[in-house]
């Protein structure tokens, strides 16, 4: 994640600074220093006194062709930059290397200070490679194709013309004293896969965080990146298939890459295989005794009523993929289950699975899988609304985030929802509680991102980051109505929700501000930090504390840039 923490230091990517700063005691929360790092710092780890962080940069000599890149006038990121720092001395973090990868980053893993980073990189076509053919409506249909036929010809003379530098980008590392070294690979690096697949390369790196200097292993296979899932033994890519053409009768479908984990110095690549449907995040995955359980929503292609346009159809399902050789094959799946709906959430509890779909009304399915090939839907509990994140609370209580809305779906009715699922018995899901959170305009990151939902199972709160607009805040001044806070609840599977209150960050969060914001500095809440009695909201702006007890009396501010005498974060 963007934000990091050990109980005693938070360390934030604002802009594209890392931020140190002391969070304990809680009087004495203050920024300690900062260090500028190169292109758009996405996410980090925290391990111990070192921190590496992941950084898209684009290195503009590696461009993909331009009619295949889509560009719109801008460089994409082509490169992932690891920068792996000392933070032992907060006022002074120090970088101890740099390490560039061709890709770009698409998600990270960490076990103990084995790093898996996992990449996708576009090819690059040779100077003079085309995807089209001068043609106007006028044109002979016979003469189109065999000016199609020249030009696939003269690609394939353009293609196999280049060397394997050409097609394969090295990598480097560069030390703390600006030495650089170059990262090779080897052909037996390179995998393609059994099963179809999209154009491009998919790279999982492994670095150790321990270790400056350590080997960089890299395992790519031809393909395109998208869901990253992983357990501790393998690590699941699941990307999905673009149909070129549209057409009756088309089912969407997910390729799958696994690869193995149990060498902590590499990621080796294992089987492929490919499975109808498509998956909506990492939580839709799960593997237990190496089989796979993989949620899906499925959707085909039909002509539409009016025939002038194509419709869809979908259903869902959860499906069960076991390795066999280097194939993965499906061995079991449930019925279709939810016409017409999409998968919101998903969850997996060892024997047991969680779906919510939705389309006007929210079912929360349970499901039995302690037999991977026989999974079957067990109970189905219909309230209005949807969850999009599932958290377990114990063996029987989930807690759900997501909307509330009335039946015909109406945004006048729309809120932020906390819902409390009683899973005792699967055949009859219970909702038991439910906490509205803010109006029709509230929104909360943690709705989309798990990363922003905070649970502190050992004190039994929830914390939630949100953003509202308030039609009567400030004295009626439009900019100024617009609020952003972390909201904090106390959550008991007997009595539900109890409001413990706000902590509040309106006051960097103005209009006045957003001469400084971008796609990398939002100064609203989003993220947060529990530590016994208190609670930290953190935003790009900067870091707030309070006691549990009285949200509303912050303790202490420190923010990331200075602050101008009205109180709002001044652009850097």
């Amino acid at each position: 994640d963007f934000i990091k923490n050990d109980g005693t230091r938070i360390f934030a990517l604002t802009r594209n600074r890392l931020v140190t700063s002391q969070s304990w005691p809680v009087e004495a929360l203050a920024v300690q220093g900062s260090v500028q790092l190169e292109g758009y710092p996405r996410e980090m780890f925290l391990d111990g006194d070192r921190v590496m962080v992941f950084s898209d940069v684009n290195d503009g000599a590696h461009d993909a062709t331009p009619e295949l890149a889509c560009g719109m006038g801008y460089h994409s990121p082509n490169t992932t930059k690891l920068t792996t720092l000392d933070v032992s001395d907060l006022t002074a973090p120090k970088v101890l290397e740099e390490v560039y990868l061709p890709g770009a980053y698409i998600s990270s893993r960490r076990i103990g200070s084995s790093v898996r980073v996992v990449m996708s990189d576009r090819f690059r076509m040779p100077e003079g490679y085309r995807t089209y053919v001068d043609w106007t409506y006028d044109t002979d249909p016979d003469a189109l194709k065999a000016a199609a036929r020249r030009l696939m010809d003269a690609n394939e003379q353009l293609i196999r013309g280049q060397s394997l530098d050409f097609w394969l980008r090295q990598g480097k590392r560069v030390d703390a004293s600006g030495n650089e070294t170059p990262i090779a690979s080897a052909c037996t690096d390179y995998h393609l896969p059994n099963a179809p697949t999209r154009s491009g390369l998919v790279t999982v790196a492994t670095i150790d965080l321990a270790n400056a200097g350590a080997p960089v292993a890299r395992t790519a296979v031809l393909g395109q990146a998208g869901t990253v899932y992983a357990s501790h033994e393998a690590l699941y890519l699941a990307s999905n298939h673009w149909w070129w053409e549209q057409r009756a009768g088309q089912t969407d479908a997910t390729y799958l890459h696994k690869f193995d984990l149990k060498d902590p110095a590499r990621a080796a690549y294992l089987a492929s295989g490919t499975i109808a449907g498509t998956v909506k995040d990492q939580f839709s995955l799960d593997e237990k005794d190496g089989f796979l359980r993989i949620a899906t929503t499925e959707r085909t292609t039909k002509d539409s009523d009016d025939g002038w346009w194509f419709a869809t159809e979908s259903t869902n399902r959860v499906s069960v993929i076991e390795q066999q050789g280097n194939r993965l094959e499906l061995v079991g799946k449930t019925d279709a289950l939810a016409p017409t709906e999409t998968i919101f959430a998903a969850r997996f509890m060892g024997n047991r699975g969680f779906l919510v779909t939705y389309r006007q009304v929210d079912p929360l399915f349970t499901l039995d899988l302690s037999d991977p090939r026989n999974p079957r839907v067990v109970g189905e509990l219909k309230i209005p609304g949807f969850s999009t994140y599932l958290q377990p609370v114990d063996e029987h209580t989930l807690i759900g985030i997501g909307e509330d809305r009335d039946e015909d779906g109406s945004w006048s009715s729309r809120r932020l929802k906390l819902s409390l699922f009683d899973v005792t018995d699967l055949a009859r899901p219970v909702e038991t509680f439910k906490q509205l959170i803010g109006s029709e305009n509230a929104y909360s990151e943690a709705a989309w991102s798990h990363k922003a939902f905070n649970y502190f199972a050992a004190k039994g709160t929830v914390a939630v980051p949100v953003s509202d607009w308030d039609d009567g805040a400030h004295g009626g001044e439009y900019w100024s109505r617009f609020t952003s806070g972390l909201q904090v609840f106390q959550v008991d599977p007997a009595t539900g929700f109890t409001p413990r209150g706000t902590l509040s960050f309106d006051d960097v969060y103005a209009n006045y501000a957003y001469a400084g914001w971008s796609y990398y500095y939002q100064p609203y809440v989003r993220r947060s930090v529990m530590a016994d009695d208190y609670v930290y909201a953190i935003s790009d702006a900067g870091i707030r504390v309070s006691h549990v007890d009285s949200l509303d009396a912050p303790i202490a501010t420190a923010p990331f840039t200075a602050l101008e005498p009205n109180g709002a974060a001044a652009p850097a």
